[in-house]
This record gives C-alpha cells, sequence and structure tokens, in this order.
C-alpha cells in the first residue's frame, strides 16, 4: 500500500527557500496534541522563508511541544506546556521581526484585544494596504535621481539628495530591513537580508540615488505579486462567501424567524424562498425546487429536488420555496469541508516543489559566494577598481533572489487545486495532481460509478406473444407491487399503475412472490422457481439465456399452468459512461471494470460502456489483488469507486477517486481524489488539468532559471545595473505568477 502524504505530518521546507510574496507551501507541523494548540495571527508571515525563520527562533525555547502553521491566513498554532514558556515563544517571535496577535477562538496567552494587523513592508499582503507610502517613496526615489544627475556636486545638494534617498528607502523598505537584519543576525540569507545588504551598500558607496530606486520599485514590484498571489491563495476561500450568514428557521411556537446559521442546531427545520441560496446542508422535508448545485458540486444543470433529498449549503435555489431539516452545524457543512481539504491539499509539497526548494536552498549561499568573490577578486583579477568590483558584486546580490524560482511551483499548484474544485474534484495534495498526468489505467468500479447503481425495467414480453398484454402487465404489477425486493420494485416503476386486486400474497423466500387474482393463484419469481414448478421450455431457456447474457436479472410471471410473461431488470449505465471511457483512451489510459457481480453482468457492461476489460466476481480483497497486478503490469493506475466499499482498492492505487462524494465524510476520508458529483467525465479533466499543470510548472522553472543566468551572466561582465537586476528578478516573479494563474481559467 503507497504511502500518502495527508496520512503523515508534511516535510519540513529547509531555511534557504526565500521569496518575497510566495503563496503558503505547507503546513508543517509535527502531530498536534488535540487540544492544546493556542493560535495567533501574524500578519506578516506568508511564506515559507517566514515559516523557517519563525521556527529557528523558537529552537532555544524550552517546552513547546509542536507548531502548526497555517500559512494561508498568516496563523500560527503554538502548544506549549505551560503559559511562561508560551510567553517567552511569543517574545523570541517578537525579537524575529514578527507580531503575533492572538485570535478570538484561542485561549488567551497575553490580553487578546483586537489590534490593528502589523504589515511589514512589500511582499508580505501588508503591502496592498501601503499603496500612497510606496508611491510616495517612488516619487522620492525620482527626486533623489533628478538631483543625482542634475544638481552641482557640493556638499549641501549630496547631503540633501542623500537625504531624500534615506527617506525613499525609509519609506519603501522599513519592514525589509527590520526583517532583513533579524535574518542576517541569524545567519540565514532570505530576500530580506538580500536586499538589505544590495541597498545598504549601494547607499554607502554612493550610488545613493539607484539604491533609492531599486527599493522603491522592489516594493512596488512585489506590491503588484502580493496582489496575484492573492487571487490563488483566495481562489477557494471565496467559496464560503456562498453560504448566507441568516438562516429562516422555525421556532418552537411554530414561527418563522431569521437567525444567525451559527446559531442553527441539527435538526433544525429551515425555509428557503425561490432565489436564495442554501444556509445549511440538509434534507428537504416538505416542497420542490431546482437547486443550482455547480458550487459544491460543478453540475452546471440544476438538479429537481424534492422530499428526501439531500441540499448542500451554498447551493442556489432556482424556482420553488422548500422546508430543509439540518443535517450538518455550519462548521461541519459539505462546502466547509471542501474549502478545508483543499486547504490541506494546498499546505503538502508536490514533487515538483520539492524539487525546487532544495535546488533554492543550494542556489542563495551559492550566488552569494559568487558576489563575495567578484568583490573580493575583480581588483585583483580583473583590474577592475574597488568601487567597481563592490557594485558588480551589489547587482549580483539583487539578481541572485530566488523569489521566481520558488513561488513558480505553489502558484501552479494552488491555482490547479482552486481550478479542479470549481469543476467539482477535491484534490487532496499536488502530489496527486502530479501523478494524475502519470496514469496509465483506470479501473472502474461497476455498481454507482459506471452504472446508475439502481436498477430498472429495461424489457419485457408476453411468453408466447398474441396473448393480452394489458392484461398481463396489470397483473404483473399488482404482484410486484406487494413485495419490497429490489427487482420486483423495479418491475413495479416500470409498469403502468393499474386496479388489479391481489389477494393472498405469500413470499417465497429467495424465488418471489404469489398472489390470486380472480381466484387464480399466480407467482412472480424468477428463473429458479419457474424450473422448479416444471415450467420451463426450451424456447424460454434461450429467451432467458440471452437476458442473462446481456447481464439482466429475469423474472417470470406464471399461471399455474404456464408462462405468461417474463421481465428484465438491469442496472444500466449512466448517459456520460461511454462518452467518459472514450475520452480516457482518447488519452492514452486503459480502462478495466472490476465488479461484484457475476462475469456476464460485469463483461455485458463493460460492452456496453467502452470498458476494454471487465472483471466479475470479485470480494473486496480481490479488487485489491486485482489493482496490484494492474500495477505490475501497466504502472500508476487509479481506482475509481464510491470511497466506502472499494476502500482496500482505492487505498492500493496509486490514486484514489471517489465518486458522487458529495456530502460523505468516509468518501471524503478514503479518496485521494473525490468527485463530488457522478459525472465520469471528471476523469479525463483530472489527467488533463494535471498535464497542463506540469506543463506549466516546467515553463515557469526554465524562465525562473533562464532569466536569472542570463542576468546573473550581464552581472559578471559589467553590463547589468541595479535596475536591471530589479527588473529582471521581479519580472521574472510577475512572469511566473501570472503564468500560473492561466490556470485559474479551466474552472
Amino acid at each position: 500500500m503507497h504511502a500518502r502524504p495527508h496520512d503523515h505530518p508534511p516535510e519540513r521546507r529547509g531555511a534557504g527557500a526565500p521569496c518575497g510574496a510566495c503563496p503558503p507551501a505547507q503546513a508543517s507541523a509535527p502531530t498536534p496534541l488535540p487540544g492544546a494548540f493556542r493560535r495567533f495571527r501574524i500578519a506578516n508571515m506568508d511564506c515559507a522563508s517566514e515559516e523557517s525563520e519563525i521556527r529557528h527562533a523558537l529552537q532555544g525555547v524550552h517546552g513547546i511541544r509542536a507548531l502548526r502553521f497555517q500559512l494561508a491566513q498568516r496563523i500560527l498554532g503554538i502548544n506549549a506546556a505551560g503559559e511562561d514558556h508560551l510567553h517567552a515563544a511569543l517574545a523570541a517571535i517578537r525579537r524575529a521581526g514578527f507580531q503575533p496577535e492572538p485570535l478570538a477562538d484561542s485561549a488567551p496567552a497575553e490580553h487578546a484585544a483586537a489590534a490593528p494587523q502589523a504589515h511589514a513592508g512589500p511582499g508580505h499582503g501588508g503591502a496592498m494596504h501601503g499603496l500612497g507610502r510606496m508611491a510616495a517613496a517612488l516619487a522620492l526615489a525620482v527626486v533623489a535621481e533628478l538631483m543625482g544627475f542634475f544638481a552641482p556636486e557640493t556638499l549641501p545638494w549630496r547631503a540633501a539628495g542623500m537625504a531624500v534617498a534615506g527617506l525613499a528607502i525609509a519609506l519603501a523598505g522599513g519592514g525589509v530591513y527590520r526583517k532583513g537584519l533579524a535574518a542576517l543576525r541569524a545567519g540565514r540569507l532570505n530576500i530580506n537580508a538580500l536586499m538589505t545588504v544590495a541597498v545598504t551598500g549601494a547607499f554607502a558607496i554612493g550610488q545613493w540615488p539607484e539604491a533609492a530606486m531599486v527599493m522603491a520599485l522592489y516594493a512596488l514590484a512585489e506590491a503588484i505579486e502580493a496582489r496575484a498571489v492573492q487571487r490563488a491563495r483566495h481562489a477557494i476561500e471565496g467559496l464560503l462567501a456562498l453560504a448566507p450568514e441568516q438562516a429562516l428557521q422555525r421556532m418552537p411556537d411554530g414561527t418563522w424567524r431569521s437567525v444567525p446559521v451559527a446559531e442553527v442546531g441539527l435538526g433544525a427545520l429551515v425555509r428557503v424562498q425561490p432565489g436564495e441560496r442554501v444556509p445549511l446542508d440538509g434534507v428537504v422535508r416538505s416542497g420542490h425546487t431546482s437547486i443550482d448545485q455547480a458550487p459544491v458540486t460543478g453540475e452546471s444543470i440544476p438538479v429537481d429536488k424534492g422530499p428526501g433529498d439531500a441540499v448542500f449549503a451554498g447551493t442556489i435555489n432556482a424556482t420553488g420555496r422548500f422546508e430543509l431539516e439540518v443535517t450538518a452545524l455550519a462548521a461541519q457543512s459539505t462546502l466547509a469541508r471542501i474549502i478545508h481539504a483543499v486547504e490541506e491539499a494546498q499546505a503538502t509539497r508536490a514533487p515538483t516543489q520539492g524539487l525546487v526548494d532544495r535546488l533554492a536552498a543550494i542556489y542563495t549561499p551559492a550566488v552569494f559566494a559568487l558576489a563575495l568573490a567578484v568583490a573580493l577578486l575583480g581588483p585583483v583579477l580583473l583590474d577592475w577598481s574597488a568601487l567597481q568590483a563592490v557594485y558588480r558584486a551589489l547587482v549580483l546580490l539583487v539578481i541572485a533572489c530566488p523569489c521566481a524560482l520558488v513561488i513558480s511551483t505553489p502558484v501552479t499548484i494552488v491555482s490547479a487545486l482552486a481550478a479542479a474544485a470549481r469543476r467539482g474534484m477535491l484534490i487532496k495534495g499536488g502530489v496527486f495532481l502530479e501523478q494524475a498526468r502519470l496514469l496509465r489505467v483506470v479501473a472502474l468500479d461497476k455498481t454507482g460509478t459506471v452504472t446508475e447503481g439502481r436498477p430498472r425495467l429495461v424489457a419485457w414480453s408476453v411468453v408466447p406473444a398474441g396473448r393480452d398484454a394489458a392484461a398481463i402487465e396489470h397483473m404483473a404489477a399488482a404482484l410486484a407491487a406487494h413485495s419490497d425486493h429490489p427487482v420486483a420494485r423495479a418491475i413495479a416503476a416500470g409498469l403502468q399503475p393499474n386496479a388489479v386486486d391481489a389477494r393472498h400474497l405469500t413470499a417465497l423466500a429467495g424465488r418471489g412472490v404469489q398472489a390470486e387474482v380472480d381466484g387464480v393463484a399466480y407467482v412472480l419469481g424468477n428463473h429458479r422457481l419457474i424450473e422448479e414448478r416444471g415450467q420451463c421450455s426450451p424456447e424460454l431457456e434461450a429467451q432467458l439465456q440471452a437476458h442473462e447474457q446481456a447481464g439482466r436479472t429475469v423474472t417470470l410471471l406464471a399461471s399455474p399452468t404456464e408462462v405468461l410473461a417474463l421481465f428484465a431488470v438491469a442496472d444500466t449505465i449512466k448517459p456520460a459512461a461511454r462518452a467518459a471511457v472514450a475520452q480516457l483512451h482518447a488519452l492514452g489510459i486503459t480502462s478495466v471494470l472490476l465488479s461484484g457481480d457475476n462475469q456476464a453482468t460485469a463483461s455485458a457492461i463493460a460492452r456496453e460502456a467502452g470498458i476494454a476489460t471487465a472483471q466479475g466476481h470479485l470480494l473486496p480483497e480481490d479488487k485489491l489483488h486485482a489493482i496490484t497486478a494492474l500495477q505490475r503490469v501497466h504502472g500508476p493506475t487509479a481506482m475509481v469507486g464510491d470511497g466506502i466499499n472499494d476502500a482496500p482498492a482505492l487505498a492500493r492505487a496509486d490514486i484514489g477517486i471517489a465518486m458522487g462524494a458529495a456530502g460523505t465524510d468516509t468518501a471524503m476520508e478514503a479518496a485521494d481524489v473525490v468527485i463530488m458529483n457522478d459525472d465520469l467525465h471528471r476523469i479525463g479533466e483530472l489527467v488533463r488539468l494535471s498535464r497542463a499543470a506540469h506543463a506549466v510548472l516546467w515553463q515557469n522553472i526554465v524562465l525562473a532559471l533562464g532569466i536569472k543566468a542570463a542576468f546573473l551572466l550581464l552581472a559578471v561582465l559589467g553590463q547589468a545595473t541595479m535596475w536591471m537586476a530589479v527588473f529582471a528578478d521581479m519580472g521574472a516573479s510577475l512572469l511566473v505568477v501570472f503564468n500560473g494563474l492561466r490556470l485559474l481559467r479551466r474552472a
């Protein structure tokens, strides 16, 4: 059985993965101790490098049992042995340049009064609230440039220009300097450390106009990048707004009152008017309507709902008024669980992302060493002046930031996960998103996956032909209506209603049912019953065999002397099954049907759906062995089932896919990918999305490394200025961010 990343604490990221406005990389906490976490919001923590800095800051603090990072929400959970240890941890975090604020739902370690969120500068979301400050910094930087170019080289003018440049740097880079100095004191090289050294060095060697412009441009570009990254980060969280905040609840005295959804309990009766969104998960108790379920299942066509049907929070009531009984609290709704699952998926790293992080951990120190070598050896080996060598080294430092490289993978993964969720596909991690493109075989369970899962009357005929078909139909319907067997119910549902009076009903265990009509005893039963009564003939046997080979269950109506009619019931395939299977074949993927039904039925359904191979008579453990055999012969294999009966096979497969799992906790837990409706086309869409995401990932990696390599060469040759370095660094970052965001359009 393969190991699943969501079954274990995610791997930690290294300290050498600096970036600016990176999307969340993971929630790399050790296994938490239940109920022991205090949660704090840290406004300037949204990237793996900040997580690394906080971990480093807490290394010497005793009594810290576990940390839980939720980078997407900028939340840190701390599991401390006691209040003193927690206070020490918070003090260490503040010394590292962060301001933790206790959340209202966390027991206060300090005064929990609300405080304004701190924004530490560019690249951390808070930059979007400082656009005015950055505009002022950019204006001052332009003034400094003009003064440096036009003003006379006298001390007063030079001092005034340096003051203007210093003010521009302070306005744009205050947060960068605070965190950069903290990183340098700790011996870590991140983007803040690199920019701190580069800008300070440029100012020190007299390039103060350029230092001011570099910091102002960096801050502006980081703000644009942060805003773009937020699109991917909030693509799923925006679904939360779909569920209304109020619900019209029936009170004990029979009146209806609007109350907050958080106060509505299980079993409460809620009324939903036409055009309103459904406030909570529930079951329709009265009324009929059509529901637009696209936010949860991705279905584009509204679904008819009536008493007994499930409805989900956030979906739209299109036509009629109805009342529902609440089956899940607001925090446990299907929509909330989807968002929670996607957030956890965003917290796990895909294989490509792990590779990039390891590369970045080596890349940054290597370029820093190269810059140091240029500064020290340039005057000796290349006859540069000391100022030329230092300047070129500083340009190298600005170019060196691996932000574009580090950000290239998570923003792409998050965008792809969001696009999938909007289409009704819940992918539980980047690893499964990447693996889907490698699939060679898709094994499909029959009942409820390829077929409707409900038997239907597909054919019936009078034996022999020429009898009164209407009278026989009414008689069969009367007998079938008195049986609870699924096959009998299917026959009754498929025949015309009638007023035939069937009396003295007797159940024939394992065979059928017997009743009297107009004083004559008739039976409606299976092949075995008719054989026992000696009423089979060669002609009838031939008809029975033809139906059974087609995967149908045959029931016969007989009088005391002869067989009057036969009724064929089958679990029919879904309307889209054949096209969906053809789509998989077009993608180069082999299809296999795995079923617990007899081989004849499995083969018949497979032929009808266009599936290449069928295996019948399979118990759950047999399906597991079948998946193992497929993996050995063909390679990466997916199992598609209901997430409950097929759990062993789902676990053994490289990717387990649960179908039609909206509102089903077990299915959500069992599978790696959850298709929220019954649309088999989503499997092909998953593969295509995986291939598209893989292509974008490598496009971004090549772009990031290519641009860096070109400008590093220009810097060493002395052809690159600090302006060019900033444009190269932030241009590459913006390019990979917007390229990754293209995947959102697939939703």
